[in-house]
């Protein structure tokens, strides 16, 4: 979706104020509207906050939201039929055309000790999906080795680029090229955020070879890619809890290579993870890339391999001789 398409996403007071911007839409990340605070947005990882003339003012500044605002935004990303998008509501977010996410906070709705809903919404933070083709490039040589894919973990902070770098991994792995043949990748998004579907159909470009199940809980989501359609790569987004790492287990059992993310800011982050650390101490995952800094999201820091063994650093490049067996 370009600027034109997502400005019309937005209350009339907010579209003016997004058009009078001089800005390149593919560098902004979020777009924030708090009910009774000012109209927030994140760019290339730094935050402002923008005037009624599109300018940048200082924080507390800027234009602030009102109730209406909120809920006329809400009527124009559900283009009036909120209700179809219920089960996704429920959840905290949608998805909409495009890939891009909207993450929406205020009263919950209980029922029988469930949440049914969220009603009179106070927060809409519109995360703007950047699918960047060949940002991988530069690690795709490291993820290879005598002529197979590696278990691979991308280990990031929040925002700094580790579900762009794994799309544009998957895309490649499952497209291949003059080295590798394309491989199947089954890719369990749970929270539409890889695939981008809207309505089940992927927005971003994952590939020939690969098939996605989106909105499914990535436990459940793996042991059905492993039963159904017979993946050579099994790729999920942000593992953490116990039933993730058991299923990833199922998955190495069965002979399928693992690409995964998981939240850090450092190797011990990692290690220090329940569970998690567990399989780092028994070298399951084969390559480890760590990205860094908030400020250019996607810049990577260091590759690992399973012992520890660092294969590339920033400012660096390609050291010790075990980056010699990386076919």
């Amino acid at each position: 979706m370009k600027k034109e398409g997502l400005i019309r996403l937005f209350s009339g007071r907010v579209r003016r104020i997004l058009e009078e911007m001089d800005l390149d839409f593919s560098e902004i990340h979020e777009i924030r509207l708090r009910a009774g605070a000012p109209l927030q947005m994140i760019c290339r990882g730094r935050e402002f906050f923008p005037d009624e003339g599109g300018r940048a003012s200082r924080a507390g500044g800027g234009v602030y939201m009102t109730e209406r605002d909120l809920r006329e935004t809400m009527e124009y990303i559900g283009n009036y039929s909120l209700y179809a998008y219920e089960d996704e509501i429920r959840q905290g977010y949608l998805t909409i055309q495009g890939g891009h996410r909207v993450g929406i906070a205020g009263k919950t709705v209980m029922e029988d000790g469930k949440i049914k809903g969220i009603s009179h919404i106070s927060c809409i933070n519109l995360r703007i999906a950047h699918s960047v083709e060949g940002c991988a490039d530069p690690v795709m040589p490291y993820l290879w080795e005598k002529g197979e894919f590696c278990h691979t973990l991308i280990v990031s902070a929040p925002r700094c680029g580790k579900t762009t770098l794994l799309r544009d991994v998957i895309r490649q792995i499952s497209d291949g090229d003059s080295r590798h043949k394309g491989l199947t990748v089954g890719v369990v998004d749970e929270r539409s955020e890889i695939a981008g579907a809207c309505r089940g159909v992927a927005q971003n470009r994952l590939g020939i070879r690969t098939d996605v199940l989106d909105g499914c809980p990535k436990a459940e989501g793996m042991m059905m890619l492993i039963r159904s359609m017979s993946p050579d790569v099994v790729a999920v987004d942000e593992i953490g809890t116990a039933e993730d790492l058991h299923a990833l287990e199922s998955v190495l059992n069965c002979g399928c290579r693992v690409l995964a993310t998981v939240h850090g800011n450092s190797m011990e982050d990692v290690r220090q993870k329940p569970l998690l650390g567990d399989l780092v101490e028994r070298h399951v995952f084969q390559r480890y890339i760590l990205l860094s800094g908030k400020e250019t999201p996607g810049v990577v820091q260091a590759i690992f391999d399973s012992r520890g063994t660092r294969l590339y650093q920033k400012g660096v490049g390609a050291c010790c001789a075990s980056v010699r067996c990386v076919s």
